[in-house]
């Protein structure tokens, strides 16, 4: 029994012995090629040698003890520890910014151990990132005409604007030599100049407000003489239509009265005292000649027809003074049985027949114009005129073009030469309706819509010549029909509502005088309807200037003139 326990005993040892020398064998060959692998083999060499001093000494103690507890490898270990020691790292990198991101070196490590790969593409990527995040920000800059480089970088915007505030600080001096003023004194100043500027503008306009309103109040006409004086002059209108159409020949086909002139375009001032009526007698087939090169002035000849007005014909053209002289009798003759009326004398180069009534305080003149009424195309001499179209709107053109015209007769001279057989172009009726109109909106000064002041300047500037008139009798040849002129032209000129408000009077009425001054000093206004008549033509250079520069002085000065007829009425 002692021989066997000693035999078991013996060939334990020795199995023991030779598995620590198969395990030690084992050992030495995962050194070496952990050593070829890793450059890490000799910073863990230590703790190595203490774990295997650990198990050979708890051998020694119990050498029968099975191994089946012992420790995995430790190369194994290291692995593990290794990769979770990597991604500690990787998550460190995430969460730190790209500008932060550098190489780190492992403290566990020497300076000699190279970065793992893993390490080394996260460091890349970092890099990239960082190289995109500058070109993002940073764009090239160029260089402009004074060697001076504009930094277009969205991030430096604030960098520049305070940049830019401490060059206005900045001082500059001036080329003479003289005092040194910063940037900010000199914007401060000019705004300072421009406040002051328009506060005097707004002073100057309620000035001019203070002064324009009440001359507007006063040139208003009274309800009830408007209802006295119209109901007057349309009862006579009425019944002398109707002596033409029973008692005479010629003129009975005399068709319905147009209304015309200021009075029916609600521009009359002051007192309902001026009517103009046209009688019109219709002509289909008319042949019209131009007389003159302005395109304003024809003469007339009647294709045969049916017409009663034949008998005023000789030599193929319509005489205009045999016509005028036979309707000026019927119209005497009528008006014997109306004994309140008078008819005035005759006026040289005048076509109508003037009568006048007292109607109340107000004696009323009342102008009888016979006429022609043609259905057919505008003359072309007419082609260049009525610009509306961005005013109006081609549209209202086009149906102003459709519409009859008038001839009315007029005379008119070359020199000392007269032609009585001369009938001038009228298109007082289109001026009538354009005048009620007048809105590039349509509802302009109507209820619902918002006011302009357009009829109020026109108002104004009729008023103002006619005081000038008043105190110069060398502007007597200048009439109210220019000032219509000049408004009609400022409103293709300026065609928005809101270029003529009505609390911007002051304003308007000083653009519409200067646009007049000018007309005046160039000596030049052309008919609205026919581009090739210059109304001011033979008016006089001199006279033109004197009157642009009385108005100037009025305009400048606040309108003396309306602030002395107001203290002592005109």
């Amino acid at each position: 029994m002692v021989g066997a326990c000693n035999r078991k005993h013996s060939t334990s040892i020795f199995s023991a012995a030779r598995f620590h020398c198969f395990h030690f064998l084992i050992m030495s060959c995962r050194e070496r090629s952990r050593q070829a692998k890793s450059p890490d083999s000799t910073q863990c060499s230590d703790s190595r040698k203490e774990r295997r001093e650990t198990i050979r000494r708890k051998k020694k103690e119990d050498p029968l003890k099975p191994n089946h507890e012992e420790e995995k490898p430790p190369v194994k270990e290291t692995t593990k520890e290794k990769g979770k020691h990597l991604a500690r790292e990787h998550s460190r990198e995430q969460q730190t910014p790209p500008e932060k991101t550098k190489t780190k070196i492992y403290s566990s490590r020497s300076t000699s151990v190279k970065t793992p790969p893993l390490h080394r593409d996260l460091e890349s990527q970092a890099t990239t990132m960082r190289s995109e995040t500058a070109k993002a920000s940073l764009k090239t800059t160029k260089p402009k005409a004074g060697g001076k480089a504009e930094t277009l970088t969205r991030c430096t915007k604030a960098a520049g604007k305070m940049e830019g505030a401490q060059l206005k600080e900045k001082k500059i001096e001036k080329p003479s030599g003289g005092k040194k003023e910063t940037t900010a004194d000199k914007s401060y100043d000019t705004e300072h100049a421009d406040e002051t500027k328009s506060k005097m503008l707004k002073t100057r306009s309620v000035s001019m407000d203070s002064v324009l309103q009440p001359t507007l109040e006063k040139l208003k006409i009274r309800a009830k003489d408007k209802s006295d004086t119209s109901k007057v002059v349309n009862d006579f209108i009425k019944n002398l239509i109707r002596h033409l159409k029973k008692e005479t020949i010629c003129f009975q086909d005399v068709d319905k009265p147009l209304h015309t002139g200021s009075y029916y375009e609600y521009l009359k001032i002051s007192d309902p005292d001026e009517f103009d009526v046209m009688l019109p007698m219709p002509v289909e087939q008319v042949q019209i000649e131009p007389f003159g090169e302005n395109g304003a002035f024809y003469s007339v000849g009647l294709k045969r027809g049916n017409s009663h007005l034949i008998k005023f014909q000789q030599k193929d053209v319509l005489s205009a003074s045999e016509m005028l002289h036979e309707f000026r009798k019927e119209v005497k003759k009528f008006a014997k049985g109306f004994p309140a009326w008078t008819i005035e004398k005759k006026k040289g180069g005048c076509p109508a027949v003037t009568l006048t009534h007292k109607v109340g305080s107000v004696t009323i003149s009342l102008d009888v114009v016979l006429c022609l009424k043609v259905k057919s195309s505008w003359p072309s001499f007419t082609s260049d005129g009525l610009k509306i179209d961005q005013w109006l709107g081609t549209k209202e053109k086009r149906d102003y073009k459709r519409k009859p015209y008038y001839l009315v007769p007029k005379y008119e001279g070359r020199g000392n030469v007269e032609n009585d057989d001369v009938w001038r172009i009228s298109f007082s009726h289109i001026e009538k309706d354009i005048i009620k109109k007048h809105g590039s909106e349509k509802k302009c000064c109507e209820r619902e819509g918002a006011s302009c002041c357009r009829k109020d300047c026109l108002k104004l500037l009729k008023h103002l010549l006619h005081l000038l008139k008043e105190n110069n009798p060398s502007f007597a040849k200048f009439c109210s029909y220019h000032a219509k002129t000049t408004l009609l032209h400022a409103c293709c000129s300026r065609t928005r509502d809101s270029d003529w408000g009505a609390s911007d009077l002051s304003r308007c009425f000083g653009l519409l005088l200067q646009d007049f001054e000018s007309h005046l000093r160039h000596g030049e206004l052309y008919n609205f309807f026919i581009p090739r008549q210059n109304l001011l033509s033979g008016l006089g250079k001199t006279r033109c200037k004197d009157l642009a520069d009385c108005i100037k002085q009025q305009r400048e000065n606040g309108f003396p003139i309306f602030d002395t007829c107001l203290q002592n009425p005109c």
